[in-house]
């Protein structure tokens, strides 16, 4: 944050000021845009190369796709100059795909796992002697019903905000997930609809799951 806020602002001085002291053929702003740019590029792909956790590789890739090019070399006072010097990615295409990747698979993951517990938590709520939550005076399972849901989209939001193929590359495995997660939460539905008939809230408990369906649909 604070080398590309120091590269912002520094060439936007050289943009306004000290550009039009030298002759054209001096090329100032781009020599001070090249300078930068391999200093921010090297720094970026040192640390592309180390060992991150999941969310540096996130930030790292916002600052590749994201705040680099756009918040940065699109400002007002910069891209006329900067659209003519043409200085590429902060990363090596090749170590880009290799962080996305693996940012994919970890979130992939998460998800996974975070889909799972939750229908850990709704069987164990099945079994309590509990009448289940109701919302909008219907009953309905937040945590299993909007929960799962939030999961999924804001985890397709994120990879978004990256780039738009980061976000389709995740939809697509989440997509996966998905069906997976529901045939495993149908065959436990079934399963407790066959064994647990003399339960006390075993109507409401129906009633609550099949309200899910209509927001998984």
């Amino acid at each position: 944050l604070h080398m590309g806020k120091t590269m912002k602002e520094d060439l936007t001085v050289v943009a306004k000021y000290i550009n039009k002291l030298y002759p054209p053929e001096f090329n100032v702003f781009s020599i001070y845009a090249e300078l930068y740019h391999n200093y921010f590029a090297s720094e970026a792909k040192k640390n592309a190369e180390s060992h991150l956790e999941d969310k540096d590789i996130y930030l790292l890739l916002s600052w590749v796709h994201n705040f680099y090019p756009k918040d940065m070399r699109k400002d007002h006072a910069l891209a006329m100059e900067l659209d003519k010097v043409k200085l590429g990615s902060l990363l090596p295409s090749s170590l880009s795909k290799e962080l996305e990747n693996k940012y994919l698979d970890s979130e992939e993951v998460t998800v996974k796992n975070s889909l799972s517990r939750c229908l850990d938590k709704e069987i164990q709520r099945w079994k309590e002697d509990k009448e289940p939550e109701k919302l909008n005076g219907h009953f309905q399972s937040e945590l299993l019903g909007i929960f799962v849901i939030q999961s999924i989209y804001s985890s397709q939001k994120r990879a978004e905000d990256i780039s738009k193929a980061v976000g389709e590359a995740l939809s697509h495995r989440l997509l996966k997930e998905l069906p997976t997660f529901l045939r495993s939460y149908r065959d436990a539905f079934e399963d407790f609809k066959e064994k647990s008939k003399k339960h006390r809230y075993y109507k409401p408990i129906l009633i609550t799951n099949i309200n899910n369906c209509w927001n998984f649909r």
